[in-house]
Formats: structure tokens, C-alpha cells, sequence
């Protein structure tokens, strides 16, 4: 069975964007694969967090991926700080990381245009860092957006360099698994682009309902068609992704019968959508609640996760001394 490993951002709550994006594919996954999901919390530091956002971004993490339905017994779920293995890794790729190469990449001339104030070396060698977390389980895929594609090419040149110095066939090229054609793109509540938390257009996996009521009927809209049949612009296109993703078939037909005869009343759409988010929401928000309230299981899982993560980890790590030459 082929080894998926896949990078968690700590960023704060999952939406229904990152539900229907990167989750449902990562459960999906779990039942094909041999995966390690991991919380990227050294990956953090980046941004300076505080000691306390480290710790509560893992755990909120952690519960809300269990509540979508990661399953601990098919995927290994772990934080990355809890694998040190990955770090003896990240010095020895950095080691062959050449300043020129790292400068170049996207990623880092971004960031440094972002936090001008604070380029720190870590941002430099993100593709590093990166690297060792995808080489040091050997994974034969990761699953990336098309953001971090230049970092999987990084991290398959680290691999090549690597086998080529010490004349082995080691470290296999991961390729890259594309979210994008699984994915459905969730649009934003404010008629532009998609959900995002920067955007401030989320509905999030644990609103409740009148949360959700409230974000639904202030969606953007515009007067209502004038033609029969005519197409629908944008801003209504969202709203029709919304119902066909949570709602009925016969919900989805009848508002669309409704804008095709031009009798469509936006304020009973939106009160539809507002109770279908809400039910479907439901279920993962109230096993949100349950796993963020027994912290002594989300221990139990991290541990748990940790303990296979570092079992993969260690076994790579031995080889890799003996061939660079290290007892």
C-alpha cells in the first residue's frame, strides 16, 4: 500500500470550504492508503505564535479532524513536534540546501513581503522543513494545492540530490496528488472567490445555528432575475452551490424553478440553506463539542499517533545515519 503524507496548517477552525476541500479527500484517503496526517505546529513558528496558540490550535485541530471522521485506527494522525526524527532529517537535507535555490522559491519571497520585520531562517527553509516531513516516511504521495507545488518540486530535488551524493536509491520522488480534482470549491458568503478565513466569508463547523442564520440571510444578492431561463450570476450561483452541497434534490429544483419563472424569493432560499447548513453541520459540531471536552482522549490519540509516526521515523532515520556515515 503506497504511504500518503499530508501537512495539517494549526490555522485556526475548519469551515465547510476546508470540510469539502482537503478533509473529505483526507477521509477518503484513509480507507486507500497508508497516511500520516500530521498538525504542523513547527511550521508555526514562522508567524512567532504564543506558547498558548501552539497548544490550543493543536488540540482544536486535532478534535475538529477526528469530528470530520479521521479514524486514528486507519490513518496515523500525529503533531509534528512530537516526531523529533523529523529535525535530524531537516539538518541533514539543510545541510545540502543551497542558499541561491531556497531564496528563489515563492513561498519564502512571499512571506518576507508579508512580515518584512521578521525573515527569519525558518521561513527560509520551509521547503526544507517540508521535505524532511514528506522523505522521513518515505511517502509515495502528497496531496497539495497548487500553492505548494514548487515545494514538492523542492522536495523531489532534495530526494534526487540526496540519492545521487551518496549513490543510493533511498528516498523515492514524491509525487505530487492533486486536491483540486476531488475538491469542490466552496464560495464564499459574500458573492466573491471562495471561503476563506482571511476573506471572512466562513461559515465554520462549529457555528451554531443561529451563527449560521445569521452569516446566510446577510449573503450578498442581487435584485432577482427579469427573464425566464436567464443565467444566474454569481453572487446567486453561490447560493445554488450551497443548496446542491446540503440540501435536497427536490430544495435545489424547486428555488431553481423558481429563478427559471423568475418568482424567486431570496429571503425563503436563504431561510433553506440557513436549516440545511445547519443539519448538516450538526453531527461533526456536536462531536466537535465531544472531543474538545475530553482532553484526556485527544492525549491518548497524539500519543498514539506519535508512536507510529516515530516508529516510520526512526526506522528511516537509522538508515539514513548509516549511509551518510553515522554510527
Amino acid at each position: 500500500m503506497e504511504t500518503v503524507v499530508s501537512g495539517i496548517r494549526p490555522t485556526g477552525n475548519l469551515h465547510l470550504g476546508n470540510y469539502f476541500g482537503a478533509v473529505k479527500s483526507f477521509i477518503q484517503m484513509q480507507n486507500e492508503y497508508n497516511c500520516f496526517f500530521f498538525i504542523a505546529d513547527w511550521h508555526s513558528l514562522t508567524t512567532r505564535p504564543k506558547p498558548e496558540n501552539i497548544i490550543n490550535s493543536a488540540c482544536t485541530i486535532l478534535a475538529e479532524y477526528l469530528a470530520c471522521g479521521i479514524d486514528p485506527e486507519k490513518a496515523t494522525i500525529y503533531i509534528q513536534s512530537d516526531v523529533k526524527e523529523i529535525l535530524e532529517l531537516y539538518l541533514f537535507l539543510n545541510m545540502n540546501a543551497y542558499l541561491g535555490e531556497l531564496e528563489r522559491t515563492t513561498t519564502f519571497k512571499e512571506k518576507a513581503r508579508s512580515q518584512p520585520d521578521n525573515v527569519n531562517a525558518g521561513l527560509l527553509t520551509y521547503p526544507t522543513l517540508m521535505a524532511a516531513d514528506i522523505l522521513i516516511h518515505k511517502a509515495a504521495k502528497v496531496p497539495v494545492g497548487k500553492d505548494q507545488e514548487q515545494n514538492m518540486e523542492m522536495a523531489r530535488k532534495f530526494a534526487r540530490r540526496f540519492n545521487s551524493m551518496y549513490d543510493v536509491e533511498f528516498f523515492p520522488e514524491p509525487a505530487s496528488f492533486s486536491l483540486a480534482a476531488k475538491a469542490v470549491k466552496i464560495p464564499g458568503l459574500d458573492g466573491s472567490g471562495k471561503m476563506g478565513k482571511s476573506e471572512g466569508n466562513c461559515i465554520y463547523l462549529h457555528d451554531d445555528a443561529t451563527t449560521i442564520k445569521k452569516k446566510v440571510m446577510k449573503a450578498v444578492t442581487d435584485s432577482g432575475p427579469t427573464q425566464p431561463n436567464s443565467e444566474k450570476p454569481e453572487v446567486i450561483q453561490n447560493l445554488f452551490t450551497f443548496l446542491d452541497i446540503v440540501s435536497t434534490k427536490e430544495a435545489y429544483d424547486y428555488y431553481n424553478e423558481k429563478w427559471n419563472d423568475c418568482s424567486i424569493r431570496y429571503g425563503d432560499l436563504k431561510k433553506q440553506l440557513a436549516e440545511d447548513i445547519t443539519n448538516f453541520n450538526a453531527p461533526i459540531r456536536e462531536k466537535i463539542r465531544e472531543y474538545s471536552s475530553n482532553t484526556g482522549l485527544l492525549d491518548k490519540i497524539a500519543l498514539m499517533g506519535a508512536e507510529k509516526a516515530r516508529e516510520s521515523a526512526q526506522k528511516t532515520i537509522k538508515e539514513v545515519r548509516e549511509i551518510i556515515g553515522f554510527r
